[in-house]
């Protein structure tokens, strides 16, 4: 795996690739005693991508992913969380419904914890019944940023302001 640092709002990120696209993102930065690799196209062009998400300026990464690991079933989650909109939300409940697993709910919830690409696979846009901001491997505080991104950029285009 290739490493490259991201600086971002909440907190700088780990962004690594292999042969095949991004295979994960984690909070905190690059792992400690993984090195950072100069970046290549695919780095940079995922570095780009979260530096404009972050900015408000990208809606939609369109960077390789390689998802490695997960069980069938989180491998679903993590599919149904990837189709999930830009500034919409889904609840666990949903989503396990749309895996086939409608009493799912709390394994949806491990699934979305155990997610190797936060943020490109935006586990943040699942919430609890009622909209409650619930569970988040990253803190909530960090999901309340992400989803409050969202929602200002989403107003934003709406409205006309840029």
């Amino acid at each position: 795996m290739r490493w490259v640092e991201v600086q971002a709002p909440i907190d700088s990120l780990g962004v690594a690739a292999d042969e095949s696209g991004i295979c994960r993102v984690q909070f905190g930065g690059v792992p400690e005693g993984r090195p950072v690799s100069p970046p290549d196209e695919l780095l940079e062009r995922a570095a780009d991508e979260l530096t404009r998400y972050f900015a408000g300026e990208a809606v939609d990464f369109t960077v390789p992913l390689s998802v490695q690991g997960g069980s069938a079933f989180e491998r679903a989650v993590w599919w149904q969380l990837y189709t999930i909109p830009y500034a919409e939300m889904r609840t666990y409940g949903q989503i396990a419904a749309a895996v086939g697993e409608p009493d799912a709910a709390r394994a949806v919830g491990t699934a979305c914890n155990r997610n190797p690409i936060p943020v490109i696979i935006p586990c943040h846009r699942v919430v609890g019944a009622g909209g409650k901001l619930v569970g988040f491997g990253g803190g909530l505080w960090r999901k309340k940023h992400l989803l409050e991104l969202e929602a200002r950029v989403r107003i934003e285009r709406e409205f006309g302001l840029f």
